[in-house]
């Protein structure tokens, strides 16, 4: 993308699966949104359309996959279906290191192990030197149909730090002009990128975009107050386009910055990030800790998940202290962080009774990652969710609602049923409208 980009292209940068991180860094190098695309979560026309609807306007898309091609439980979810859903070619990414005629058995099989896709080429990544790069490209030609784009040198410098949850924000990280120069030098200089851009087809994007229309017309929709900052930084964009789509205004602000909330709002979202990296600071903003729980009382609509779930709670630890520090307290729960991951995967949920994301029985997707678990389960609190794995089975996750607050270790994807986004500015807005009687 950083190579593309100082080439003078408008790249349209894409990541398929439920991934915050990476999307960040495309955003940074491309200066365009990046948008997750997900086989299991959303259904092929909502990834049609998106994709179309980001790419107008660009000269060339690039589609970051998921783990390996084919890797899932199945099909649904790879980088292989999406690839296949968007009829987009593959560029095989496989490590060098420590392999030479080996490597050929591997582009082999991928190549033949569904024979649907259109695969692009092949580029090798931590080579050794140039002439371990030409025995890799022989064995290639000898045995596959795979063309061989060139690859990228073993290079010690070019090293994401990473945390328990993954790589470093692209707003905790400056990548650096340094770092980009060298990466796309890499790139230019051992990478054939004009074969690969001339054997590409014209993609003609065809879809109309639907940021529009106010839910509300002839008058203002609610005000939803979004935490946004380093201890808050996991949203999709799309979660955000479809509340706005369906009539919100969105306001951000700063947990770790601010003392108080956005005036006027009817509305919080607290996203995911790493509360616990910060817990200290976000502990010391006493003001604002007892204005959200006074919100949450008095019944403003309040959705957290994962990190903004554990802030809504009453205590958290930080990563590397036995100490806990003091959220704003709308649950009675504690939250202790752990070295070792404690959930990870798809999720379904049907709703158990009415929330203010949607109504009992709606059904939505998203994912689960985290690192914590709560120390305390107050069974005096309502759980509003029955969560299931993507195979089906049962998972003792729950959806904890207070009043109008609504938190849970999952992150939901709006997209997965547009409706209970809907309920939730639909919610926000009542508040508004009730509020405003109050007042008159």
């Amino acid at each position: 993308m950083a190579y593309l980009a100082d080439q003078g292209y408008k790249v349209a940068p894409f990541k398929v699966g439920p991934d915050f991180i990476d999307p960040g860094h495309h955003t940074t190098i491309a200066g365009k949104t990046s948008f997750n695309l997900d086989s299991w979560m959303l259904s092929k026309e909502y990834n049609t359309r998106i994709f179309n609807e980001n790419t107008k306007g660009s000269d060339i898309a690039v589609v970051e996959g998921v783990m390996g091609l084919f890797d899932g439980l199945s099909e649904a979810g790879s980088t292989a279906q999406m690839a296949k859903w968007l009829d987009l070619p593959v560029v095989l990414i496989v490590s060098a290191k420590g392999k030479a005629r080996s490597a050929a058995a591997i582009v082999q099989g991928l190549e033949n192990f569904d024979k649907d896709l259109k695969i692009a080429g092949v580029i090798f990544t931590k080579t050794g030197s140039v002439r371990h790069y030409d025995y890799l490209k022989k064995a290639v030609e000898q045995n596959c149909r795979t063309k061989c784009l060139g690859f990228m040198p073993r290079n010690d410098s070019i090293v994401m730090p990473g945390r328990h949850l993954g790589l470093v924000m692209a707003d905790e990280l400056d990548i650096g002009k340094n770092v980009l120069s060298t990466l796309t030098s890499m790139v230019k200089d051992h990478i054939d990128m004009k074969g690969l851009i001339n054997c590409l087809d014209a993609v003609e994007s065809t879809g109309s975009s639907e940021t529009a229309i106010s839910g509300f017309p002839g008058e203002q929709g609610p005000t939803i107050a979004v935490a946004r900052d380093k201890a808050f930084c996991f949203y999709y964009q799309d979660n955000l386009d479809i509340l706005k789509k369906f009539g919100a205004k969105i306001v951000e602000f700063s947990p770790l910055k601010d003392d108080r909330l956005p005036q006027n709002i009817d509305g919080i979202y607290f996203g995911g990030g790493y509360p616990e990296v910060f817990a200290r600071e976000l502990s010391q903003k006493t003001n604002l800790l007892q204005e959200i729980k006074g919100k949450s009382i008095s019944g403003l609509p309040i959705y957290g998940e994962c990190g903004g779930f554990m802030f809504l709670c009453n205590k958290l630890s930080s990563m590397n202290e036995t100490q806990k520090h003091s959220m704003s307290g709308c649950f009675d729960l504690n939250v202790q962080m752990s070295k070792r991951l404690r959930s990870l995967g798809y999720r379904e949920i049907t709703l158990k009774q009415d929330t203010i994301i949607g109504e009992k029985g709606d059904v939505l997707r998203g994912h689960e990652f985290h690192y914590s678990s709560l120390e305390n389960d107050d069974s005096t609190i309502s759980n509003v969710y029955h969560v299931t794995s993507r195979a089906g089975q049962d998972i003792s996750l729950k959806g904890y609602q207070v009043s109008n607050t609504l938190g849970s270790y999952l992150h939901i994807h709006f997209g997965s049923n547009e409706g209970c986004a809907k309920q939730f500015v639909d919610t926000c807005k009542e508040f508004k409208d009730k509020k405003n009687k109050n007042v008159i």
